[in-house]
C-alpha cells in the first residue's frame, strides 16, 4: 500500500480519537490478581461488541453482557472437547455466530502455539468445519504472525487442507509501526481476496507514550475506513504492569485505571493517566526508601 493511498484514507489523523466504532472487540485476559479491572470492559456505554478469551468457553464475567462471544480453537488438540464444548454452547442457546481457529501456528514464543501446516489442517477438518456444516458457524483461517513465515504457514496449511477447509474471513496479527501495519494489511487483502479481515492482535510494541498513542489513533481510524475489516481486537487490555507490549501500549495504568488509549477505544476522551511499568513500583519504593534514609541521618545528625 503506498504513502499517498494512506494518507488519502487517513486525511487529517487527530492526536485523540473517541469516535464509535461496531467493530471493535476484545481480547480478554483475565486478571486473577486484580479481578476488579475485568469489569472495566462490560460497561453498556462502551463501543465494544464481541470479544475472545482464547479458548472455547465464555468468560463468567460477560455471561450477561451486550458482548458477543467469539470462541478459539486456540492450538492442535487430540480429543474432541473444543467440538463438544462450542456445540453444547449452541445447542444450549448460546448465539455462536463465528469461531477463530489457531493462535499464531507459525511461532513459538510470546503464546504462539507452534503447529506443524498438516497436523493444523488435519484438526480443522476434524473440529472446525463440523461447526460450519451443521450450525453455519463462519470460520476464521489461522491467526499466523505478521512475519513473512506467516504467509509461508498459510499457503502451506491451504494446501495440507486439500479443499477441505472453508474459512470465510482471514484474522491478522501485527506489533509494529503504523506504515509497516498498512503495507501488511494491504498484502494480506491482495493475497486473500475472497475473504473479510478481523484484526484480532495489534499495537506497536515497546514504544513511547507518544508513539503508542500516535498509532493507535491512526490505526483505528484506518481500520474503520477499510470495508473488509469486519472486525478488530487492540492489543491492550491490562494494566500496564503486566504488558508484554511494552507499557504505554496498555489499556490500563499500573492502578488499573482507563489510560487515553483505553477510554478511546471504549469511546471516550483522554483520562491523563499516564501508564507506568512493572518496574515503576519497585522504583517508587526504591526512592522512598531512600528518602526515609537521608531524613533519618538528618535526624542524627542534627541530635
Amino acid at each position: 500500500m503506498t504513502p499517498f493511498l494512506v494518507l488519502t484514507l487517513l486525511g487529517a489523523v487527530p492526536l485523540a480519537l473517541g469516535d464509535a466504532s461496531s467493530k471493535r472487540g476484545l481480547i480478554f485476559i483475565p486478571d486473577n490478581d486484580h479481578p476488579n479491572d475485568d469489569n472495566v470492559w462490560d460497561s453498556s456505554s462502551s463501543d465494544l461488541t464481541w470479544y475472545y478469551n482464547y479458548g472455547p468457553s465464555p468468560s463468567p464475567n460477560y455471561a450477561n453482557t451486550k458482548l458477543e462471544f467469539v470462541p478459539m480453537l486456540w492450538g492442535n488438540e487430540s480429543d474432541n472437547s473444543f467440538l463438544d464444548t462450542v456445540s453444547g454452547l449452541i445447542d444450549s442457546g448460546t448465539n455462536v455466530t463465528y469461531a477463530l481457529g489457531f493462535n499464531e501456528p507459525d511461532g513459538v514464543s510470546n503464546g504462539g502455539s507452534g503447529i506443524a501446516a498438516e497436523d493444523a489442517a488435519a484438526t480443522w477438518i476434524r473440529l472446525l468445519e463440523p461447526l460450519r456444516e451443521k450450525y453455519h458457524v463462519k470460520l476464521g483461517a489461522p491467526a499466523v504472525t505478521g512475519s513473512p513465515s506467516g504467509f509461508t504457514w498459510l499457503q502451506n496449511f491451504f494446501t495440507a487442507c486439500n479443499g477441505g477447509c472453508h474459512p470465510e474471513f482471514i484474522p491478522v496479527h501485527w506489533y509494529g509501526n503504523f506504515d509497516g501495519f498498512a503495507s501488511h494489511i494491504g498484502q494480506v487483502n491482495a493475497t486473500y481476496m475472497n475473504m473479510s479481515m478481523w484484526v484480532t492482535e495489534f499495537a506497536i510494541a515497546d514504544a513511547n507514550l507518544s508513539d503508542s498513542q500516535s498509532f493507535f489513533n491512526m490505526s483505528t481510524q484506518f481500520l474503520d475506513r477499510l470495508a473488509y475489516v469486519d472486525r478488530y481486537s487492540y492489543f491492550g487490555g491490562f494494566r500496564s504492569s503486566a504488558s508484554n507490549v511494552g507499557p504505554d501500549a496498555s489499556m490500563l495504568d499500573q492502578n488499573g485505571q482507563l489510560t487515553d488509549i483505553g477510554s478511546w477505544y471504549l469511546g471516550g476522551s483522554a483520562t491523563g493517566n499516564v501508564p507506568k511499568g512493572m518496574g515503576s513500583n519497585v522504583q517508587a519504593n526504591l526512592s522512598f526508601v531512600w528518602t526515609l534514609f537521608a531524613i533519618l541521618v538528618l535526624f542524627w545528625s542534627a541530635s
